[in-house]
């Protein structure tokens, strides 16, 4: 299933054990080499530490709702997970991230994502376009496959695509055009 990455954001949390809503989430925590949610900070009520990883593996479902968790004693502190914590301590952030092409020209800001919900990858970026460029588009779609590097400040994807110019092809039995200047006809070095 696809969803927008605004869809998982300040989603609810249901607990099976105590059928209601336990948390919310605040934060995907996004490892910035392969762009994938590992885990979620949430934030609630009945939490007792802050902050608080939601990991995927203790998801039980995804559902219109929100997320099923079995029990809330599941969330665990950054630090409890080394992988984690590495990531987690990077505060990568993939919204308001600046978005330049090859040749660093600015394209704009993501402001949103789709994430695959199987593997919870992002697969695209909507990027809003700066004022100027807004006239004909105001939001583009960055595929996956286009990003070429991940920093501190920006993501860099591939330039767009130039269409190739046609090549023009003279007909058999075309006119003549009597304004066009004629094309010098090589000279043959045999006679």
């Amino acid at each position: 299933m696809i969803l927008l990455g605004s869809a998982v954001l300040n989603a609810e949390i249901f607990s099976i054990q105590t059928g209601g809503k336990v948390a919310r989430t605040t934060r995907a925590i996004i490892n910035p080499a392969n762009l994938q949610i590992v885990a979620f900070e949430v934030s609630g009520p009945l939490i007792q530490q802050h902050p608080a990883l939601m990991l995927l593996s203790d998801v039980r479902e995804l559902s219109n709702m929100g997320f099923i968790v079995d029990d809330i004693d599941q969330f665990t502190a950054p630090d409890d997970v080394v992988r984690i914590n590495n990531i987690y301590q990077l505060k990568f952030d993939i919204i308001g991230k600046l978005v330049l092409d090859e040749k660093r020209h600015k394209l704009g800001k993501v402001i949103d994502f789709t994430i695959d919900t199987t593997q919870f990858l992002i697969m695209q970026l909507s990027v809003k376009r700066p004022l100027l460029r807004s006239f004909n588009d105001t939001e583009i779609l960055v595929h996956r496959s286009q990003i070429i590097e991940i920093n501190n400040d920006s993501i860099v994807v591939h330039s767009q695509a130039k269409a190739p110019e046609p090549e023009l092809h003279e007909v058999v039995g075309s006119y003549v055009n009597p304004f066009r200047k004629p094309k010098q006809a090589r000279q043959n070095s045999d006679t």
